[in-house]
């Protein structure tokens, strides 16, 4: 596992990002979906504590029944800056996801991968570092465009950056509601990782793998407060 030291400023943290970016592999089309096992991260803060809980729930791919679920809480080891926020994360999305007896196939995260300001969010950093494949998908489009995909199910449209370039895409997981964004973060496809979101949405808009995840993360948070 490639170190994840905490830097200490904010160049460091961009000239991480600037290392480890290279390391990003796009050749490969990942697993197939709706099969093996897939993991979700989530994290939640409590910004009056300085805390930070994260959870990594495991899902059987083909029946989306929980396999194993844990949870870390640390604090929060580096300040809020908007593209770096993979920093505040990360270790403890480590922690949780080392406490894992089970071995995921595919790692899910609530936020971007290739979409991102400097093209390094935190599906690209969390698979890098874990040598896992991993997507990101998010309930907005940061600061890219995209047009409008069709109504259905399935339905798309090109996450497009300022140069033009397709970071992710705007993925319908249900007819009519509002789409999600999915990117590549590490040794996936743009098309398998939009196969694999839509696998794991079958009756809402957002991905079982996050719904756990969220859910799970926001209670041991509130339990690490409840115990002082």
């Amino acid at each position: 596992m490639t170190s994840t030291k905490t830097p200490a400023d904010e160049a460091e943290a961009r000239a991480i990002q600037d290392e480890l970016r290279h390391q990003v592999v796009l050749t490969e089309p990942g697993p197939p979906p709706g099969r093996g096992l897939v993991a979700g991260v989530d994290v939640a803060y409590d910004d009056e504590r300085d805390l930070v809980a994260a959870a990594a729930v495991v899902l059987d791919a083909a029946t989306l029944e929980v396999v194993e679920e844990a949870t870390a809480v640390g604090h929060v080891s580096f300040p809020y800056v908007p593209g770096l926020l993979a920093f505040r994360e990360l270790p403890t999305v480590l922690a949780a996801l080392d406490s894992l007896t089970a071995a995921p196939g595919l790692v899910v995260c609530d936020g971007y991968g290739l979409a991102h300001p400097r093209g390094f969010g935190l599906a690209c950093h969390l698979g890098v570092v874990t040598g896992l494949p991993a997507i990101g998908v998010a309930k907005n489009p940061f600061t890219f465009t995209y047009g409008e995909p069709g109504a259905g199910r399935g339905d798309f449209a090109p996450l497009v950056a300022a140069d033009g370039a397709e970071v992710g895409r705007a993925l319908r997981t249900q007819d009519g509601i509002k789409p999600v964004f999915v990117s590549v973060g590490h040794r996936v496809s743009l098309d398998n990782a939009c196969a694999h979101v839509l696998a794991l949405s079958p009756r809402f808009r957002i991905p079982e793998t996050t719904r756990h995840a969220d859910s799970l993360c926001r209670r041991a948070l509130r339990e690490a407060v409840g115990s002082g």
